[in-house]
């Protein structure tokens, strides 16, 4: 039997596998459930219940009949101790998988904004260099007054030649007669 799970397996291209620890329907669910659990483990809320539930189990144990009690206060409370030590041993690795998560995410971040960096540095470049080149051909080109100035010096150099004309014409009628 295990045989024929093993060929199905290797049958099964590895993306499409689902793996038997996590259900396979979710590959981050893990993930977020350390995120969920480091998050509610900082709040005040969480410091709250569990405040409570360490005195109303060191109450239960204190003064509640002796057949009902399930911690002794004679030992020190002794199943708190652990169950609070569990918690603890749990908390510390699911906090740090949470930790390395957010990293992870932060780094990714990072580098998208420095990547972000670089295309508007070299886009601000490319718009430094064209108002240069812009600012070079502005003096290259007529400005209004210089426009205004060649066309009254060459309405006058027309105005002079048509006086020429009409001299050598009139010089030329004299010269007839």
């Amino acid at each position: 039997m295990a045989r024929a799970d093993d060929d199905r397996r290797f049958e099964t291209p590895k993306g499409m596998r689902r793996p038997a620890f996590r259900g396979g329907e979710d590959n981050d669910r893990f993930g977020r459930f350390t995120e969920w659990v480091a998050r509610g483990m900082g709040t005040p809320g969480f410091l709250v219940g569990l405040s409570v539930f360490a005195i109303v189990w060191m109450g239960w144990n204190t003064f509640a009949p002796e057949a009902v009690r399930f911690d002794s206060i004679a030992i020190g409370f002794t199943a708190l101790t652990l169950v609070l030590s569990l918690q603890a041993s749990y908390a510390a690795p699911l906090i740090l998988l949470a930790q390395n998560r957010q990293d992870d995410r932060d780094r990714v971040q990072i580098e998208q904004d420095r990547q972000r960096a670089e295309r508007n540095l070299a886009d601000t470049e490319y718009l430094a260099r064209e108002v240069v080149a812009l600012r070079l051909a502005m003096k290259d080109l007529a400005s209004k007054e210089f426009i205004r100035a060649e066309l009254r010096a060459m309405l006058e150099e027309l105005d002079r030649r048509d006086e020429a004309a009409e001299g050598d014409g009139r010089g030329a009628e004299h010269a007839a007669s």
